[in-house]
């Protein structure tokens, strides 16, 4: 009943929007344009990785690592569209891409890390996603879902992991004060804020007349450490309770704030998906959670062991999942970018 009475009310929105776009807009405009076009970009918080079936499907000559799938917020406002089209369609050029970083958003080609079903040679480079999106001056709408592996947040929380397990250390020091080679955590977020800055500039002169969306990331850590079980790896495992407070208030909360003040300065829209999922992270229950933890549920073409290390999930009869969401997770992100592009297309 959940489920349904959310789809009521983003329904209700699209035609609420649609009707406003359509007395806004000109007589004659639809003819103007067959479509408008969405580009996707983004890490594998947009690409999706295990939720849904994967784009392009397995055993496609055309996958490319980057792990996209059918469950995905970009795929679900992609639907939501497609049944309320904001005036006239809308097609979705979908380019996000698992382990992406900033740079590799507008400057440099990424070398793609799927597990499932490399080549015996490894996947190839792709070139960086606003060339792959082929934005241009008839783009609309851009969103961009990008910055944690960046930092890297998903490294970070691996080596919270090894720390607080094996050797009953402090993360939290570590990357303070860290050793020699090292980034501390305030210069790794001032050279996240310069590289957003200089990929924000690029899809704008890339898309000179697009709406650009960028997106935070959600609420994968509880309000409180002590809400974690430290015994259980499809929570965040031993990481310690007060690393878990430390890389929330300093770290993720930190990084949205980040996007969000590079998003103002460019006079973009920003989308907050945090403060919706709060009491929806890794460390609830199944059912309750929108965030797996470091082993979670997914699909069973995703790997149970995690290539590189030693984390098998196998035992726990899950999957490496490292703190990603789930069906729910994007379910309430889809919700939030949905509006936020209809508002856009309004402009």
């Amino acid at each position: 009943m959940r489920r349904s009475g959310a789809r009521l009310r983003r329904g209700a929105l699209a035609v609420g929007v649609t009707l406003a776009v359509s007395a806004l807009a000109p007589q004659g405009a639809a003819s103007a344009a067959d479509q408008y076009e969405w580009a996707a970009l983004g890490d594998s918080y947009t690409a999706g990785g295990f939720v849904g079936e994967p784009l392009p499907p397995l055993g496609s000559a055309s996958r490319d690592g980057c792990d996209r799938t059918s469950d995905a917020y970009p795929g679900l406002v992609e639907r939501e569209l497609d049944e309320f089209p904001p005036g006239r369609p809308v097609h979705l050029t979908n380019v996000s891409c698992g382990n992406a970083t900033i740079t590799e958003i507008a400057d440099t080609r990424q070398t793609p890390i799927s597990p499932v079903q490399p080549p015996a040679d490894g996947w190839p480079a792709v070139d960086p996603q606003i060339v792959r999106a082929g934005l241009n001056d008839g783009t609309d709408v851009v969103t961009i879902g990008v910055g944690g592996n960046s930092l890297p947040f998903g490294g970070m929380l691996l080596k919270c992991l090894e720390l607080g397990g094996t050797l009953g250390k402090s993360c939290r020091e570590y990357y303070t004060s860290p050793p020699e080679g090292e980034e501390n955590i305030q210069d790794k977020l001032a050279r996240v804020q310069d590289e957003y800055v200089q990929m924000l500039a690029k899809v704008h002169e890339a898309a000179p007349n697009a709406q650009v969306i960028t997106v935070g990331y959600p609420a994968v850590l509880p309000d409180e450490g002590s809400e974690c079980n430290r015994l259980s790896l499809t929570e965040l495992g031993a990481i310690k309770h007060a690393d878990v407070d430390w890389l929330r208030d300093h770290v993720l909360k930190s990084l949205n704030a980040t996007i969000q003040r590079v998003t103002s300065f460019f006079g973009d829209r920003y989308v907050d998906v945090y403060s919706s999922s709060v009491g929806h992270d890794a460390c609830q229950p199944a059912g309750t959670k929108w965030v797996e933890g470091i082993c979670g549920d997914a699909a069973e073409y995703w790997p149970a062991r995690l290539p590189g290390t030693l984390l098998n999930c196998a035992p726990l009869d899950k999957r490496v999942t490292l703190v990603h969401p789930n069906a729910e997770g994007h379910a309430n992100t889809a919700a939030h970018v949905e509006r936020a592009i209809r508002i856009a297309l309004l402009r």
